[in-house]
């Protein structure tokens, strides 16, 4: 039989030290009631040894490994005394202690009528194991506090009978006479593990703005021993008692991973977050309790006097002398912003406990909030360093917790091939290749981050490898959000480009069709419209620049790639600003068309955030943008440019209403172009922004005689540049 032996019950108690301090004074004058909570106190060691000696017979070696581990955890429950002013203790204790000790010899030794040697060996194995478990036993509980504050948590813990068991076991090789292993199990025998005694550190201070509350920690090594104290404790509240709460996400990509959030890393915009909340009841009946969690601005600098928002709650039946931990799992969706733009640095969710309809007992707890990670599609002829400044850009936006990740910045996490840069005529991916590496990288960005939403931000061709993406890979998650919770698309020719018509058909005569502009054909992004047209909820938005005068057969308004028309397409969330092609990835684009519409607060997610259509995309027509079935007599021609070198080129023209003239080389190539009277019609230049243009076009507004012309171009670089140039005439 176990025999558990008891103390007298213990009190628990408030004692003042020194002269009677305002905090002390003001503690005491509050409430002279015990206190109520819990304490745990744990003491953890663990040490191994190992030593290897030369046997007795000289002919081999004895190695001994040694290892023990000690664990003691006592769970301690204090509840006031009935009409006193001091508390009982009483606690739940366990204990496991494990000890092993392995020796192994080793000899090399030459038995009778052998002539070699033999290689023998033994191994011993010893094991001791000490167990204790015991419920509901007196304890003590001592709390000092001294006249500034301080105060000093104590734990007294009876002694404990367990037992002891243990077993030995040994094996043996290459004997001269064979041995047989041997395996011993050494029956339970009652043993009383000591009292315990310990103390905090006496630096812990009571909260001046609530006296009636202590929490906290302390631990403390020594000689391979850990002893450590935590501890919860209120006087004078009801019944039900908050004892923490913590929050929990999701670790991508694995669903219903939880682990629980540091204050210092927080969570990602859009993830699930998990509340705990763990609540005691040290009444004696027991008691249906709900908890609500509520958003609270409390100590905000802008928005302090908005009261507190309700997030959820959840109710729970809590025994007497037990606690029970509840869970509510909220949407963090927009919390990383206030609905009016400015960036929210960090979230206080506050828990609340009610007892028939009244609060008891609230708690608050930081939860950092990061925006969604930013992916950056480039386009045509481009790659990452388009987006090389957006990083400072988000930092100064909102904090260095909002991350870009430009698609092809770190390659090994994928790297979309368009062309790299402007005059590079070489192979290239397709639409399709691209959005595998799109999604790469987006994936890397979701592990990076631990986010399970992001935002997508396209330049040019990147929104048509995003709408691939979405379409076709984009996975569902349990949470029916969207993974792309918003695609924002700069200058996307979502109807193609007639300027791509004039440079990939001259290409694809001479049998070098480059795949990336071939794909950006006004009649094969009709095909591509027709295949790729769901949305899956993903709100999109596009800017269309418009600068710039009719240019490769357009006559609408257009950034110099792409026409007004085409990128507006059926997406309602539209806008247009003056801005060339290749300027859309600065600054000025990012604060007045992509912030808005990303850095969105929670009451506007709600609403939907953008104004575009979900689903599926219906088609407009193609008739602006397909090329005229005439078009005067069109010329095209590539040709190769020395450094430092001019070349003249001669071009027929026929009776037209205007002209133009549309080429793709280096920014540092310039072209002049001269009538047949030898006057100059237009010019692109190096040094100038047209220059810096992915296409590049001259157009002269005016009739055109039946004549030859004279384009001269000029490479300005240091290395040889290809050109590829058409011309074209009566655009509609």
């Amino acid at each position: 039989m176990t025999i558990l032996r008891t103390l007298p019950a213990l009190a628990v108690g408030l004692t003042l030290s020194g002269a009677a301090a305002p905090v002390a004074a003001a503690a005491a004058a509050k409430c002279t009631l015990g206190w109520a909570g819990t304490v745990e106190y744990s003491r953890h060691q663990a040490n191994s040894d190992s030593k290897t000696v030369t046997r007795v017979s000289g002919k081999g070696t004895e190695t001994t490994n040694s290892s023990m581990t000690y664990d003691y955890a006592a769970q301690i429950a204090v509840r006031p005394a009935p009409e006193a002013d001091y508390s009982l203790g009483r606690a739940n204790i366990s204990l496991s202690s494990v000890a092993t000790e392995t020796v192994n010899s080793n000899d090399r030794m030459i038995c009778p009528h052998e002539r070699t040697m033999r290689q023998m060996s033994g191994s011993f194995v010893s094991k001791t194991q000490t167990r204790a478990n015991a419920s509901d036993l007196d304890a003590g509980v001592d709390i000092t506090m001294d006249s500034d504050g301080r105060y000093t948590v104590s734990v007294r813990l009876p002694e404990v009978q367990g037992s002891v068991s243990g077993a030995n076991s040994a094996s043996f090789s290459g004997q001269c006479k064979p041995k047989e292993a041997t395996n011993h199990r050494i029956a339970d025998i009652p043993t009383t593990v000591d009292a315990m005694r310990f103390s905090s550190s006496g630096e812990d201070r009571v909260y001046p703005v609530d006296l009636d509350r202590l929490s906290g920690g302390h631990s403390v090594t020594s000689y391979g021993v850990t002893e450590s104290l935590r501890w919860s404790l209120r006087r004078c509240g009801g019944a039900l008692r908050l004892i923490d709460i913590k929050f929990e996400d999701m670790r991508f990509p694995t669903w219903e991973a939880w682990q629980e959030i540091t204050e210092q890393v927080g969570t990602i915009d859009g993830n699930l977050v998990r509340f705990k909340a763990a609540v005691a009841n040290d009444g004696p009946d027991e008691k249906a309790a709900t908890i609500k969690f509520r958003d609270t601005y409390k100590g905000d600098k802008w928005d302090g006097a908005k009261p507190d928002g309700l997030l959820g709650e959840v109710s729970v039946s809590v025994p007497p002398g037990e606690q029970r931990e509840v869970e509510y799992k909220w949407d963090s969706s927009g919390y990383a912003w206030f609905d009016d733009g400015r960036p929210r640095i960090v979230q206080r969710i506050k828990a609340e406990v009610e007892d028939a309809g009244k609060k008891i007992d609230d708690m608050t707890r930081n939860l950092k909030v990061a925006p969604k990670p930013l992916v950056l599609v480039h386009g045509l002829w481009s790659n990452w360093k388009a987006w090389e400044i957006w990083q400072n850009i988000l930092t100064a936006s909102h904090s260095y917790d909002w991350k870009a990740f430009p698609v092809g910045e770190k390659p090994e996490h994928g790297r979309m091939n368009t062309g790299e840069e402007m005059g590079n005529f070489g192979p290239t991916n397709t639409i399709a290749q691209n959005a595998v590496e799109l999604a790469n990288y987006i994936r890397y960005a979701q592990k990076d981050r631990n986010a399970w939403h992001v935002d997508l931000v396209a330049h040019s061709m990147g929104g048509l490898i995003s709408r691939r993406y979405i379409h076709a890979m984009m996975p569902s998650y349990a949470d029916g959000k969207p993974q792309i919770s918003h695609l924002v698309m700069l200058g996307t020719p979502n109807m193609g480009s007639r300027c791509a018509d004039l440079i990939s058909a001259p290409l694809e005569l001479a049998g070098r069709s480059m795949e990336a502009l071939r794909e950006l054909r006004p009649s094969v992004v009709e095909t591509f419209n027709a295949v790729n047209s769901e949305r899956k909820g993903v709100p999109f938005s596009v800017l269309a620049g418009n600068p710039l005068p009719p240019a490769c057969y357009m006559m609408s308004l257009n950034d110099g790639v792409v026409a007004v028309p085409s990128a507006t397409w059926k997406i309602e969330d539209t806008e247009q600003q003056r801005l060339l092609h290749t300027s859309m990835t600065g600054t000025e684009t990012f604060s007045s068309f992509v912030k808005p519409r990303v850095a969105l607060g929670p009451g506007k997610q709600a609403q939907g955030g953008g104004k575009a259509i979900a689903g599926r995309v219906m088609l407009l027509g193609f008739d602006e943008l397909a090329t005229p079935a005439s078009t005067g007599s069109e010329f095209s021609k590539i040709v190769e440019l020395a450094p430092g070198k001019s070349l003249e080129i001669s071009i027929p023209v026929d009776d037209a209403r205007n002209l133009g003239l549309t080429l793709v080389a280096a920014a540092d190539v310039s072209a002049t172009l001269v009538d047949d009277k030898g006057l100059v019609a237009g010019a692109n230049l190096t040094g100038q922004p047209e220059a810096r243009q992915i296409f590049r076009s001259i157009f002269v507004d005016r009739p055109i005689a039946k004549g030859v012309w004279t384009l001269t171009l000029k490479n300005d670089g240091q290395f040889q540049h290809e050109v590829v140039l058409s011309t074209w005439s009566n655009p509609s």
